[in-house]
């Protein structure tokens, strides 16, 4: 009976890690694209300026 019990308690720890291993991936691609957006939008006013301070 112990090892039916400590068979479960070893599959919802299995199941509890991998769902908190996916939660936390997928936080990190939301915060690796808005990284992305951030320094996309820096890049667009870098080339702002540098088309206003262009001279010909």
């Amino acid at each position: 009976m112990k090892k039916i019990i400590a068979l479960i308690v070893l599959k919802v720890s299995f199941l509890g890690a991998i769902t908190a291993g996916v939660v936390l991936s997928m936080s990190g691609c939301n915060t690796m694209e808005g990284l992305g957006k951030d320094v996309s939008k820096l890049g667009d006013k870098i080339e702002q300026k540098a088309e206003e301070k262009k001279k010909y």
